[in-house]
């Protein structure tokens, strides 16, 4: 067992308690897979995060993300709250201004504007629509009425998200979905608003990995961002709203710049200290 710094923070609010929260352990070196599993377990958090000294050229750090139910490639809340935690902990880029992150998709560039972090987009791995047989599952486990999809679309940049787009954010507040049902699918759903402060609402649901429904989520969001920036439904600069149904006030930023679109948040710090691994 050794003791290790650690963070507790809110991502994508302002406030703690009104985002989502990730626990991150800094100089994770020494522990294998069973142990950052368990640990995760342990948190029972969406997410919770292991930094470890980088292995890819150009990177400042590489970042192993496990939800309670194993390990994802890349995950946009882990990637904010872990950069916030890596430069708090005394992390100096190479770049100055510039954070890049290596995880299991790669690099992943992330810079500081407006007075919050915001990671770029990875490109999507897969897109285009689903097959009518999971699309139909996607339906039945949302208890939604197939008329009332108005787009679909897979949207992977990691976690393989299939993405759901409603007609109203009431329609996208109101739903109790059958995990059951829902099996391996992660589902994004969205339906675009225009209330003065937010374009979109969104919720994301992911049984399979341990987590019902998650309150706020980066590489959704970002996957999102490509497919409806893309398709001329949002416009290049727009907020999210998140976590509304579980009673939090997530917010995402989202800029689309030349061929960038950068995903950015808040970061409230929670807890720090250290932690005996």
């Amino acid at each position: 067992m050794t003791v290790r710094r650690f963070h507790q923070v809110d991502v994508f609010a302002a406030e703690a308690t009104k985002g989502n929260p990730l626990a991150v352990v800094h100089d994770a070196e020494g522990l294998d897979d069973t142990q950052m599993a368990a640990f995760a377990r342990w948190t029972n958090l969406s997410e919770t995060t292991f930094l470890l000294p980088p292995t890819e050229a150009g990177a400042d750090y590489r970042v192993r993300i496990f939800t309670p139910g194993g390990e994802l490639p890349f995950a946009g809340h882990p990637t904010l709250g872990s950069a916030w935690a890596w430069l708090q902990a005394g992390g100096t880029p190479r770049e100055a201004g510039v954070v890049v992150q290596q995880c299991g998709i790669g690099l992943v560039r992330l810079r500081q504007a407006d007075g919050r972090l915001a990671f770029a987009a990875p490109p999507l791995l897969r897109s285009g629509p689903a097959d009518a047989a999971t699309l139909a599952q996607a339906v039945r486990a949302l208890g939604v009425a197939a008329e009332d999809v108005v787009d679909h679309q897979w949207v992977v940049n990691g976690p393989e998200w299939l993405a759901i787009r409603l007609r109203t954010r009431a329609q996208v507040l109101a739903l109790k979905p059958d995990m059951v049902a829902m099996g391996r699918l992660k589902l994004g759903v969205v339906a675009v608003v225009d209330d003065g402060e937010t374009a979109a609402e969104v919720r994301a649901f992911v049984p399979g990995v341990g987590v019902d429904e998650d309150p706020v989520t980066g590489s959704l969001n970002a996957g999102l961002a490509l497919w409806l920036i893309g398709a001329g439904v949002l416009p290049g600069r727009y907020v999210a709203a998140q976590g509304t149904a579980l009673g939090r006030a997530g917010r995402v930023h989202v800029e689309s710049d030349g061929d960038t679109v950068w995903i950015g948040g808040e970061v409230a710090p929670c807890i720090a200290g250290s932690v005996t691994l």
